[in-house]
């Protein structure tokens, strides 16, 4: 019998987010047969602890709700988990020592770029480096030519777009560094999403007025800012419509000053975080990506699922997904054109629903098994 490979998986938490979604997905697709996993977060949170297959074993640095404010009766609590977790990248062998005590692992696999440090620094150096890349890191603050190509450190670069696969080919320096680069599929679950999809949504759209919907984390990189400007821009001129934006994040409270400073309550509304937003993609009209970057955005995958007209801008991903702008209209990445996207869609109503026929038509490129293995086959 073959003995089964010990892996060990570094996230964050599983609060919500595409790379959490991704990475339960994957493990709800491995084979508890060949694998013996251990989950190691940061913060043992989030709306995916419940996904998580029975036979991983979950272990934490922190537990309790992920904190985004500064208030005062947060600030100890808040303090404690920095120190606790610098003093564990710092020294791991605290960490191997006391959280993982005797564990001795064939893999160990940063499943965000964010831990990717905490992976390198392992006391096992006999242990196979893996690194899943979510986000274009070109776009992201901080990601020098230098801190770029420490990524090199590892023995598998994973990387989900045709654009960060591009990105590290031109930052490797020789063969033996460009072979570690793989370019490899996110799983998505087809199936349950049309399941989660078919419940009810708390809230309905009016029938007559058209509505956008976006969903995500609510990160500045999302660009919800923007959308909200540019929606009041829209309704000032006489462009009826309403605009959902479903989930919360570290930026809630910014977009929600914004929300409020515009008075856009009439025709706009902030939904908050959904265990599930399936429903709200279903009562919408039209599926909008305000991003001002993405590494490949799975959302669009799944409102391309449900048959949504597709507004995104044109930032990492989108075009593979969209097939050139064949399955969904691409905007460059600017404010003004998300604004020309949206008032094209609501001057263009027929245009804007005849790319529903074009997705219904063609098959999703994508297929759960083909994308597990896409990862798996590294392992």
């Amino acid at each position: 019998m073959v003995a089964k490979k010990k892996i060990l998986i570094r996230i964050g938490s599983l609060r919500h987010g595409g790379a959490e979604k991704v990475l339960v997905t994957f493990l709800k697709n491995l084979s508890p047969e060949k694998y013996e996993i251990d989950l190691l977060l940061n913060l043992y949170s989030g709306k995916y602890l419940k996904d998580v297959p029975s036979w991983v074993n979950i272990y934490y640095l922190n537990k309790g709700e992920m904190i985004t404010t500064n208030r005062l009766q947060d600030i100890p609590e808040k303090t404690f988990r920095v120190i606790y977790q610098k003093i564990l990248k710092k020294f791991p062998k605290l960490l191997y020592k006391y959280i993982l005590p005797n564990k001795k692992y064939d893999i160990e696999f940063a499943a965000i770029h964010g831990i990717s440090d905490e992976i390198l620094n392992s006391p096992i150096k006999s242990s196979k480096k893996i690194v899943w890349i979510h986000n274009d890191l070109s776009n992201v603050s901080g990601y020098t030519e230098e801190k770029l190509k420490k990524f090199f450190e590892f023995d598998k670069i994973l990387v989900i777009s045709n654009k960060i696969n591009e990105l590290f080919l031109s930052l490797a320096d020789s063969e033996i560094e460009m072979q570690k680069i793989a370019r490899i599929y996110n799983p998505i679950d087809v199936e349950e999403i049309i399941n989660l999809a078919k419940k009810p949504a708390e809230i309905s759209k009016k029938e007559e007025i058209k509505t956008f919907v976006s969903i995500g984390t609510v990160f500045p990189q999302k660009g919800f800012d923007r959308l909200l400007r540019v929606h009041q821009r829209l309704i000032d001129e006489g462009y009826q419509h309403n605009l959902w934006i479903v989930g919360d994040g570290y930026d809630f409270p910014n977009i929600q000053k914004l929300f409020n400073e515009l008075k856009v309550e009439e025709t706009a509304r902030l939904i908050g975080f959904k265990e599930n937003p399936y429903p709200y993609f279903v009562q919408a009209d039209y599926y909008i990506l305000s991003s001002r970057y993405e590494g490949y955005p799975t959302v669009l995958f799944e409102a391309m699922v449900l048959a949504k007209p597709i507004i995104a801008t044109d930032v990492s991903g989108v075009r593979e997904i969209l097939n050139d702008g064949e399955l969904g209209y691409i905007i460059p990445n600017d404010e003004d054109d998300i604004y020309n996207g949206m008032k094209y869609f609501l001057e263009n109503q027929q245009q804007a629903e005849s790319y529903t026929k074009i997705i219904q038509s063609k098959s999703l490129p994508f297929e759960l098994k083909n994308a597990v293995e896409s990862i798996e086959k590294y392992f």
